[in-house]
């Protein structure tokens, strides 16, 4: 299954606008998912990015995000902590409440799986959670501070090297980060929970998974990421993991089936309000978007309306051919077709009369490349191009279809 990512933005725990991200699939949604990303990491991290993929493939729409004053969202790092990360996450979880339906699923990285550990009890539409490399205790964090821990509580603040980036951090940080227990939020974590640990992880050790599991009640899992580092930086270990988590995810929620309205006769096209040309189409019981490139204002996260007319021809040729091979029992290999749409002048129409290439017009022209796996023999080519030439949405193109166009007024 495709899926398409919208650009969002929400107000966090202390009005600070943070930037977000909603991995959306194109075909029925099931469920959605806030992913909370790793200490001082953002929503752009490449495992946060193949793990939301991988379940938006399943039907599970993903949220991530940055957390106030990191990646692309306001407010300043040194005025966060632990406590502020879980307030984002609960900003979050009402956003998507209000805009589009709460979060089934919790999903954290590292530090951010000590945080939805401890957000989980106060979001009550969450049925399961799952943590990657998430260590046992928040204050497990401040390992990475080294000298500069005994600076801070001396002096009350202080610039920590992470990761090569320096971080201003204040003593409110250390003190809220040691208050936490996150192990009594497991206790007490009353939903089912998977931890998925790499045995050689060097920045969060495998004995903080011990000591969540042994700290968890039934149903609890574990899945081991064998040789995995922390980041999970290997695009084969991001998507290993996000395909356990939603396939371990799927026994929590309802059967694959389209939320929301039911199937409908015609195709809906409506406006989304996220982005200047961004609209959510519905075609009987399939939805996607359509939308146009960044280059022209929009997001990309769809196909353009002339993109739609190409993936119409193309999809019909296609069908047409296969019809028409087991129609006459001919052995066909699979059938590929490339469509191209460009605005052309009449004059340059090589397949136009010449009448139509008389005029100084510019006109629609569509390259149709149609591909057979196998043989095909001289004869078969050209009768290939025929029956091509059938396929009803072809005609459509080349006919001249009437419009009817009726306004009508919604009232709430």
């Amino acid at each position: 299954m495709a899926f398409n990512t919208q650009r969002l933005q929400f107000a966090g725990h202390s009005g600070a606008t943070l930037a977000a991200r909603l991995d959306l699939p194109s075909g029925p949604l099931r469920a959605y998912a806030l992913f909370a990303h790793c200490f001082t990491c953002s929503k752009d991290l490449a495992a946060a990015r193949r793990i939301a993929a991988e379940l938006a493939r399943e039907g599970i729409a993903v949220l991530r995000f940055d957390f106030t004053g990191l990646g692309s969202s306001e407010g300043e790092f040194a005025s966060t902590n632990f406590s502020s990360n879980v307030a984002d996450l609960l900003s979050a979880a009402d956003y998507l409440r209000d805009r589009y339906q709460a979060p089934s699923l919790l999903i954290g990285h590292s530090l951010g799986g000590a945080a939805v550990l401890a957000v989980a009890k106060d979001i009550p539409e969450v049925r399961a959670v799952a943590t990657i490399g998430a260590p046992a205790d928040a204050a497990h964090v401040l390992k990475n501070f080294g000298t500069s821990l005994e600076e801070i509580e001396k002096s009350g603040a202080a610039e920590v090297d992470l990761a090569g980036r320096k971080f201003l951090v204040r003593k409110q940080f250390v003190e809220d980060t040691r208050a936490q227990s996150i192990k009594d939020a497991v206790a007490s974590l009353k939903k089912p929970l998977l931890i998925l640990h790499a045995p050689l992880d060097q920045s969060v050790g495998i004995e903080n998974a011990t000591e969540i599991f042994l700290a968890a009640k039934h149903p609890k899992s574990f899945i081991s990421l064998d040789k995995a580092d922390h980041l999970l930086s290997n695009p084969e270990d991001a998507a290993f993991a996000g395909r356990i988590i939603s396939g371990w995810l799927t026994r929590y929620l309802a059967a694959d089936t389209p939320h929301g309205t039911g199937p409908i006769e015609h195709v809906r096209v409506t406006e989304t309000g996220e982005s200047r040309f961004q609209n959510a189409v519905q075609a009987g019981s399939h939805r996607l978007f359509a939308d146009e490139p960044e280059t022209v204002g929009g997001l990309d996260s769809g196909p353009s309306p002339y993109d739609f007319l190409s993936i119409a021809l193309g999809a019909c040729t296609s069908m047409t051919l296969r019809l028409y091979a087991d129609h006459k029992k001919l052995t066909l290999g699979r059938i590929g077709v490339d469509v191209s749409h460009a605005k052309i002048h009449a004059k340059d129409c090589e397949e136009c009369s010449e009448t139509e290439r008389s005029g100084s017009a510019r006109i629609d022209h569509f390259e149709r490349v149609i591909s057979i796996d196998g043989e095909v023999s001289e004869e078969f080519r050209d009768k290939i191009v025929e029956i091509a030439g059938k396929c009803p949405v072809h005609r459509t193109l080349e006919s001249v279809a009437k419009i009817k166009t009726v306004v009508k007024q919604n009232f709430k």
